[in-house]
């Protein structure tokens, strides 16, 4: 088995919870793929990470954490700027997130910044995500998605509080489909299908990144589970009914267990993969969102049994 390389942003989740009747907030470690890197970890896969950090108190907190979780952090630049924080709130368990810091702590990874070697004898690269909005973390990517060696795996994760007119939009959907052309799998959510083109069924969405080089394309859809799309033919997959609290991280969660499969079994990816993917994120919709709820195979066992 090889090791994932997971390139992104990390920074801190400010989650709306109540208190005693009073509105506060809880703070937790975030970002979709820094989720991602501890979610292939969780799940038992090697996952090294590559972005920036602040040298602030948060950054160490960061730090310790993925440490503490086995995440390699060669990779990690320390940058002096304030760690970048997401302000989420909620209707129901789905998150709506306002950022704040700038600079982005999280973008100031350049290309001079990695080892491409690590790159290159990486089984899986991922990255995507808000990160790829600024620069110079998105020639940093460039840079690693251009080194021949690893499988490429996409996750656009948009997040329209970033985008604010007709514009912008245009921008992101013409950047994520420079990586959609060669990703062996791209990963987003219907939502994100709909902010990129107006499109509300996901089949049509993953057909299109299909058509413009996308060898697999998984459309998340909530509850309602999820759509798969390779060469071999199209199937959507139902979600597992779960009591769901918090679905912060939860398509990161998806995203991690599809890699951890890409880590054990290489590609394509399955049915039976996306499958084993909405089980992770049926766990973690069940839990307070962030990296701490990516779970374990031990915790998976424990919640659907060994099938």
């Amino acid at each position: 088995m090889g090791y994932a390389m997971v390139m992104g942003e990390a920074l801190i989740d400010l989650l709306e919870a109540d208190l005693d009747g009073e509105r506060v907030y809880r703070q937790a470690i975030g970002g979709a793929p820094l989720n991602v890197a501890v979610g292939v970890a969780r799940l038992g896969g090697e996952a090294r990470y590559a972005g920036a950090l602040s040298d602030d108190t948060l950054g160490d907190r960061i730090a310790a954490f993925l440490r503490e979780t086995g995440v390699g952090d060669r990779g990690v630049r320390r940058v002096p700027v304030p760690t970048t924080l997401a302000v989420t709130t909620f209707e129901g368990a789905e998150p709506t997130f306002t950022f704040y810091g700038e600079p982005p702590s999280y973008a100031l990874l350049s290309p001079g910044d990695l080892d491409l070697d690590e790159v290159a004898g990486a089984a899986v690269l991922y990255t995507g995500s808000i990160c790829l909005l600024r620069r110079p973390f998105a020639d940093a990517a460039r840079a690693a998605w251009s080194t021949p060696g690893p499988l490429r795996v996409f996750d656009p994760n948009v997040r329209p509080t970033l985008l604010p007119d007709s514009t912008a939009v245009a921008a992101l959907r013409d950047l994520a489909e420079e990586f959609f052309a060669t990703a062996d799998l791209v990963k987003l959510s219907a939502a994100d299908a709909v902010t990129l083109y107006g499109e509300a069924d996901p089949a049509a969405a993953a057909a299109h990144i299909r058509s413009l080089g996308a060898a697999t394309v998984v459309v998340t859809c909530g509850a309602r589970g999820a759509h798969l799309a390779t060469a071999g033919g199209a199937v959507t997959l139902p979600a597992p009914k779960v009591a769901a609290v918090d679905a912060t991280g939860a398509g990161d969660s998806v995203m991690a267990a599809l890699i951890s499969r890409l880590l054990t079994d290489g590609g394509p990816t399955t049915a039976d993969a996306v499958a084993y993917a909405l089980s992770v994120a049926g766990l973690v919709c069940e839990r307070q969102g962030g990296a701490v709820a990516m779970p374990t195979p031990a915790e998976l066992r424990a919640r659907w049994g060994d099938g």
